[in-house]
């Protein structure tokens, strides 16, 4: 396979959260089982991934880890291969994650969160970022503060700065929530230490490294009761 062929490529999805603003339903449970239309939300996730055309899904789990992987196992149910990742009992938080998954990731990965349900371009996406040889895209939407907080500067094509932290008034877009990464980024991650993902990415997009990709329609997640909502009543009309 080309590696251009999003076959050939993992998708690491970030899964290992304490999901504290979706209690109590996630008292017991991890943020990935939380049931939607008689499924485990992640299980609808790796549908839309399947159908994607891909095929190679690494799980990086923390909290309840346990339980994901004896509801999905090896994958091969769903059509897919699954490999596991497990922060231990420290969680590592989600750039932590991925340092400790290199090895499962291969030389350039997607990088999506665990409780996003994005029906896109993969393939689209994947050939965006090869062919602007940046070592990292970002996938954003122009959201204008409707879905949540602007927090990305993308203008003409090009993704000009990312800040989760301290958005600026004249940022329209939003992170979307699906990447595209190269192996060697996650050596600026200090190894068993927690790390975001999202200073990552700011750093990335402050030194010009960060290419962007506008993806045409919004995203659904299940981070907050008002998102879990709406990707409820999407998933069920499904």
């Amino acid at each position: 396979m080309s590696s251009s062929d999003p076959l050939a490529t993992p998708v690491a999805i970030l899964a290992g959260g304490l999901a504290t603003r979706m209690r109590p339903l996630t008292d017991g449970q991890p943020k990935a089982l939380i049931e939607i239309a008689g499924r485990p939300f992640v299980e609808h996730q790796l549908e839309l991934l399947r159908k994607n055309g891909l095929s190679r899904v690494v799980l990086l789990v923390g909290y309840r880890a346990e339980a994901i992987e004896a509801r999905l196992g090896d994958g091969k149910t769903l059509g897919l291969e699954i490999r596991y990742s497990k922060d231990g009992e420290r969680l590592l938080g989600t750039a932590g994650a991925l340092r400790r998954a290199a090895p499962l990731l291969g030389e350039r990965f997607f990088v999506l969160y665990g409780d996003s349900y994005l029906d896109v371009d993969y393939r689209g996406i994947l050939d965006a970022a090869l062919a602007s040889r940046a070592p990292a895209l970002m996938t954003v939407y122009r959201n204008g503060g409707r879905h949540e907080t602007s927090n990305v500067l993308f203008e003409d094509g090009r993704l000009l700065a990312y800040d989760k932290r301290a958005p600026r008034a004249e940022m329209r877009h939003v992170d979307f929530g699906l990447g595209v990464l190269h192996h060697s980024l996650l050596a600026r991650v200090p190894a068993g230490e927690p790390s975001d993902l999202a200073d990552l990415y700011a750093a990335l997009a402050a030194e010009g490294l960060l290419a962007g990709y506008e993806v045409p329609r919004r995203f659904y997640e299940i981070g907050s009761p008002a998102g879990l909502a709406e990707t409820r009543a999407l998933l069920e009309r499904r």
